[in-house]
């Protein structure tokens, strides 16, 4: 056990978990309406929960057990064999399933924000648990625990190059954002702003701290890769920042806070596989791009499309890891035919395994709230509570 390493990545760790709790819930809950801004909080925070749970139960035995190229098998369920003692390289393994554990509770959380205001509790519970365990754990597996993507894998010694997740987190969450949204249907009202665009920059700046360990942490080391990685991290989200707002002011006439603070995640998802290969020019470039492309690709599925992913996760997220993935082979950090197939059997796998998800949950609870609770809010009518007290 290296201790150095150690003491990052526990901060690390508690740097990931920040990144959803709070800052997702309130970056998501600051673009709904007022009536549902609770809601949205619920859906994080539990989720959170019932992840860490299956993680801890199954999860991460399907991506870091020593099955085979395919399947991780169940021999590490309930962290079975595993004590204080037990290293992972230079860490406590106890120590990398907990980091892995905040991937897994964020990944299944950016969901969210493809239905909000009109989706079942219950529904949101069962697909985010099944989900996590059916399709996440797996690619985590192909990718990062040795499986048929990554090294000596059916691209060669050269495998997939995902240092911190544009394919295990952003490419997935994209794609199941996508297939709920298109099987959910649309919103009754799309129109409402969103109610406070301060909790919306109040959680992009925590999302844009805890991103540090997210990609820094990866590295699994205290060592210059994992400065390295926080550097251009920062810089691809200062980029990208900038340029949403600049393409907005030219398309728009004005730079809004939301803009920017949409721009910075999109900076921050594209820089996310390529973290640990490129340094801080190649990350400003990545970035400058990243801030108009994601508006653009915002621009595609929410008017072009009339796609109601609500919150743009697809846009934004999984279009930011598609491109700063393939970004890594253009600046010759990888190869284009292992980024590409990847990308392709990732994206493909994803999707089949979404739908199947989403028709099969949703027989057994309601996918989508009635009309009156929808119109009513979900805050109220689900949870039985308001965050507001609109009579003082």
């Amino acid at each position: 056990m290296n201790a150095a390493d150690t003491a990052w990545i526990i901060v690390a760790t508690a740097l990931v978990l920040f990144m959803t709790l709070p800052g997702l819930a309130l970056f998501y809950g600051g673009l709904v309406r007022a009536r549902n801004v609770l809601s949205v909080f619920m859906q994080c925070y539990a989720i959170a929960c019932l992840m860490s749970v299956l993680w801890f139960a199954f999860g991460y035995s399907i991506a870091f057990g020593d099955g085979n190229a395919v399947w991780g098998g169940f021999g590490k369920m309930f962290l079975n064999g595993i004590t204080a003692d037990t290293l992972s390289g230079t860490l406590p393994e106890v120590l990398f399933f907990a980091f892995q554990m905040t991937f897994a509770i964020i990944t299944p959380a950016l969901i969210v924000g493809a239905y909000v205001e009109r989706i079942g509790f219950g529904f949101v519970l069962l697909f985010s648990g099944l989900w996590m365990l059916l399709c996440y754990a797996p690619v985590t597996h192909w990718v990062w625990g040795g499986g048929f993507l990554a090294d000596g894998g059916i691209f060669g010694d050269t495998g997939v190059r995902d240092f911190a997740g544009g394919i295990v987190v952003h490419e997935t969450a994209g794609l199941a954002a996508l297939v709920i949204a298109c099987i959910l249907g649309p919103r009754k009202n799309r129109t409402t702003p969103p109610h406070n665009p301060g909790f919306v920059m109040i959680g992009a700046a925590m999302l844009w701290v805890g991103w540090f360990g997210f990609n820094g942490g990866s590295q699994l080391a205290a060592d210059g890769g994992a400065a390295m990685a926080l550097t251009v991290t920062h810089i691809s989200a200062a980029t990208a920042s900038l340029s949403w707002a600049l393409w907005e002011r030219i398309k728009f006439g004005k730079a809004s806070l939301v803009g920017i603070v949409t721009g910075t995640i999109a900076g921050l998802a594209s820089i996310t596989p390529a973290s640990g290969f490129v340094g801080p020019v190649e990350a400003l470039v990545i970035g400058a791009v990243a801030g108009v492309l994601c508006q653009e690709a915002v621009n595609l599925i929410r008017n072009r499309l009339h796609i109601d992913d609500t919150l743009d996760v697809f846009a934004v997220h999984g279009v930011g890891g598609i491109f700063g993935t393939i970004m890594i082979a253009a600046f010759g950090a990888g190869s284009w035919i292992a980024q590409l197939g990847s990308l392709a059997i990732v994206g493909a796998f994803t999707v089949v395994v979404s739908v199947i998800l989403v028709k099969l949950v949703a027989a057994i609870t309601a996918l989508r709230v009635d009309l009156e609770t929808e119109t009513n809010g979900l805050d109220l009518s689900v949870h039985g509570e308001r965050a507001y007290d609109m009579s003082s």
